[in-house]
């Protein structure tokens, strides 16, 4: 006779968990091809469940054929390859996820999103669509965001974009992919260098070639495309230098563009936060017809509003609509219809201005402490006036992975600008991305402390 120890389980009635106990004897060969089970009604009083109890079970495993049925005979375990069970994966000590970092220096804050103004117009958009919700939803997203989107680059990035060029999606990693499928397989995409790691991964994963685009205090060099069809770029912030493209050299990578038939991606990652200046005008906007203009709302608002969009030339979104118009768009209408009007009742610009305000006065307060570091003369910040991170270049002998793996020992997670080439050519620079928008003013300190007694016993 069968004999299990039933729980009641939340959410897992007492019929799943007798199948789940049946089948795992069964896969595990403790009952063998051929066995038969006990009937219905003894098993119940076996087990003081209820007979429909054994019943849903056993109808469970004749459906999936783990057992089968004998009229008037009874259950029989069928011949089933047996698997090995897996043990439970043990997770390895020292793993960088999971460590608790005394300071973390390479996250993102998260600490402004305007919840009252969001929850509010959220119930708005349902009280005003209600059922209409549900509705399916135009391929490149719903026309409200998409002039919301257009009258922002025309009012922040000097950008005249027709809101029918406006592609939505959820996360830039979705477009990215829908950019292979469009532009080609067969071309070469190339990749700043340094650059954002995750870019070339999923490229090489879209299965396409991908090379690097060198770079010089300009941005990127004309000269190292000549085996390139697609650029991808960032000139108005790169990441993670924080340079920006004049425009004499985005006037060249145009050039480029137009004699070589190519595409280039401008990837507007963070251009929002510039702190000496306006935000400078969109590479879209000199040519539009050979750019591809990419922005996200997951920096600006936060990781977890999977919103972004592309805007496509008149002719690529022509050719979109032919051979890839059979993509549903992957946002939710609710939230849509909520960014909408966030957007054109202007909260989104004074978000930014508030986000602007805060994150100078936090980069204000994290430079003035390095400043006055007792060590201050090894230290020389790089790139101050852009973005939610800086460099730090460190006077020492130690090479980059000796720093690191000491400032690692001490608790201290921090990526060297090395780690962002693909090539060696970035080997021991002794220079590291400060990403602060997450980072306390104590905590800057401790990582200090540690940092002064690593370089004096260098």
């Amino acid at each position: 006779m069968l004999t299990y120890e039933l729980k009641k389980s939340p959410g897992v009635p007492l019929y799943e968990a007798l199948y789940r106990c049946i089948r795992g004897d069964i896969l595990s060969g403790v009952l063998k091809a051929g066995e038969k089970l006990p009937s219905k009604r003894a098993l119940a009083e076996n087990l003081e469940v209820s007979k429909i109890t054994v019943e849903t079970a056993y109808s469970q495993l004749l459906s999936e054929g783990y057992i089968r049925s004998q009229e008037k005979v009874g259950y029989f375990v069928e011949q089933v390859a047996r698997t090995a069970v897996a043990a439970p994966a043990v997770q390895q000590e020292g793993r960088e996820e999971a460590r608790p970092w005394l300071v973390d220096l390479t996250g993102s804050g998260t600490g402004h999103f305007p919840f009252s103004v969001w929850s509010k117009l959220q119930r708005e958009v349902m009280l005003d669509y209600g059922e209409a919700l549900l509705l399916p939803l135009p391929n490149r997203g719903i026309p409200q965001l998409r002039q919301a989107i257009a009258e922002h680059l025309a009012a922040f990035r000097g950008m005249h974009v027709d809101p029918e060029n406006i592609l939505i999606g959820a996360g830039t990693d979705f477009l990215y992919n829908l950019l292979i499928q469009l532009l080609g397989r067969d071309k070469v995409y190339a990749v700043e260098e340094p650059g954002y790691g995750k870019i070339r991964k999923i490229y090489a994963a879209g299965g396409v070639a991908c090379g690097s685009a060198a770079m010089d205090s300009r941005g990127v060099i004309p000269e190292s495309l000549q085996n390139a069809d697609v650029l991808h770029c960032s000139p108005s912030h790169h990441f993670p230098t924080g340079l920006v493209t004049p425009v004499s050299r985005r006037m060249e990578l145009l050039a480029w563009a137009r004699e070589r038939g190519g595409w280039i991606i401008e990837d507007d990652y963070d251009s929002e936060f510039r702190f000496d200046s306006h935000p400078k005008p969109a590479m879209q906007s000199l040519d539009s017809g050979r750019v591809i203009y990419m922005n996200s709302f997951s920096k600006s608002l936060a990781p977890s509003i999977r919103i972004s969009y592309m805007v496509l030339p008149r002719e690529l979104m022509a050719d979109f609509q032919r051979r890839l118009g059979f993509y549903s768009c992957t946002v939710p209408s609710f939230e849509q219809y909520t960014l909408a009007r966030f957007l054109s009742r202007g909260y989104f610009e004074k978000h930014i201005n508030r986000m602007r305000k805060s994150y100078k006065s936090k980069r204000n307060a994290v430079v003035s402490i390095l400043e006055n570091w007792e060590l201050s003369r090894k230290l020389t910040i790089l790139e101050q006036d852009a973005g939610l991170h800086f460099l730090v270049k460190v006077d020492t002998a130690l090479t980059d992975a000796e720093l690191e793996a000491l400032l690692v020992r001490a608790g201290i997670r921090v990526r060297s600008l090395a780690s962002y080439y693909h090539t060696a050519a970035g080997e021991d620079l002794r220079c590291f991305v400060v990403n602060y928008a997450a980072c306390r003013e104590e905590d800057l300190e401790t990582a200090l402390n540690a940092l002064s007694e690593i370089l004096k016993k260098a």
